[in-house]
């Protein structure tokens, strides 16, 4: 079973991130509204951007590329709750006040009367909201397994927004089986819950190139110094020189067997891990969408996939998933208090259903 919501979008979405830095130099604004343009004109629909990116700027971006395309046909899905991108220092934040007013604020930068997917980062005023017509779904990024139960018996979740990828597959045990396998017995704070039935949340991977790595960063070109990939840990001189045995694997698999890239096959098998799987990889490149949209054509048997996964060990993966000093932020550390509780153990606020 897969969410309504991703049943309604494009199978590949796209990233916006890049487009006004972290990983690279920002764009010209008339560059990165080209790409976006290009992108819907090869049937991408769903754009993923958040408030935090560029400082709102990812917004205001999107949403003037927006104006020249037709509302109805895309999905925007956008994010709050991150009060700074700082990946040594990050700021969290989810009262209901602040909730709404990032709500506003987006929707100002975007030029939009809604919002397709609204995602709260790191977690019932959101549930507000969709009864107002200002969200259309609601998403969580990077949320534990107690914290999407619990959610989703305050409102519906249509999306859970994570990082998923041949290096990352820490979700798999937990996250992925959730997402499709409970159902909510009793709608209400604390919800009776069945593991064989079925949630139906869609799950929207992020960094389903290894934040690049199968796009040849690190390896095959060089990572640009203003990138905030310099400090994340598997992009390391070390580590990098380790994880080249895994790149040239997968390189191999590509060429060998499916006349593929490195990239084209990575992305293909985070595609066809399920129908409720939508990946949102990002670029700055027309060159590279095109080599992602490949990816689409690409079918890979039952044995296909399994050697693929096996040519990438996790035990083999040098250096950690998260950037220094932000793992207590990431879903495994994503637990959400009970409500009115004065003792926490996260990061994020409770969810309230008033």
């Amino acid at each position: 079973m897969s969410s309504p919501c991703v049943d309604n979008v494009s199978k590949l979405g796209f990233g916006c991130l890049g487009l006004t830095g972290t990983y690279n130099d920002p764009l010209p604004e008339e560059n990165g509204i080209s790409i976006i343009h290009y992108a819907f004109s090869k049937g991408i629909t769903f754009f993923d951007t958040s408030d935090c990116y560029g400082a709102g700027a990812n917004e205001i971006l999107l949403g003037k590329a927006m104006k020249q395309l037709p509302r109805e046909k895309i999905q925007i899905a956008t994010k709050f709750g991150i009060v700074k991108l700082d990946f040594s220092n990050l700021h969290v934040k989810g009262s209901p006040e602040y909730v709404r007013s990032c709500c506003e604020a987006s929707l100002k930068r975007l030029g939009v009367e809604y919002i397709d997917l609204y995602y709260q980062h790191r977690v019932g005023e959101l549930k507000k909201l969709v009864e107002e017509g200002k969200v259309r779904y609601i998403g969580l990024s990077e949320a534990s397994p107690d914290t999407i139960k619990r959610a989703h018996a305050v409102h519906p979740i249509a999306a859970v927004q994570i990082e998923w990828s041949l290096l990352t597959r820490d979700i798999e045990e937990e996250v992925v089986p959730l997402c499709r396998l409970v159902q909510v017995l009793e709608v209400r704070e604390e919800a009776t819950l069945l593991e064989g039935g079925e949630l139906g949340i869609g799950i929207v991977p992020y960094s389903p190139l290894g934040r690049g790595f199968f796009g040849g960063k690190g390896i095959v070109e060089n990572v640009p110094a203003t990138s905030s990939l310099k400090g994340h840990p598997r992009f390391q001189a070390e580590n990098l020189e380790k994880n080249k045995t895994i790149y040239d694997r997968i390189e191999r698999l590509a060429k060998k067997r499916l006349g593929s890239t490195p990239a084209q096959l990575a992305l293909a098998w985070v595609l066809q891990q399920g129908n409720d799987v939508v990946p949102i990889p990002g670029t700055t490149k027309i060159k590279n969408l095109d080599e992602n949209l490949g990816a689409l054509a690409l079918e890979l048997s039952e044995q296909d996939l399994r050697e693929i996964s096996e040519a990438v060990p996790i035990g083999d993966v040098a250096g950690g998933i998260h950037y220094y000093g932000v793992a207590q932020f990431t879903w495994k550390f994503a637990n959400t208090p009970p409500k009115d509780s004065r003792a926490s153990t996260c990061t994020t606020p409770p969810f309230s259903s008033h």
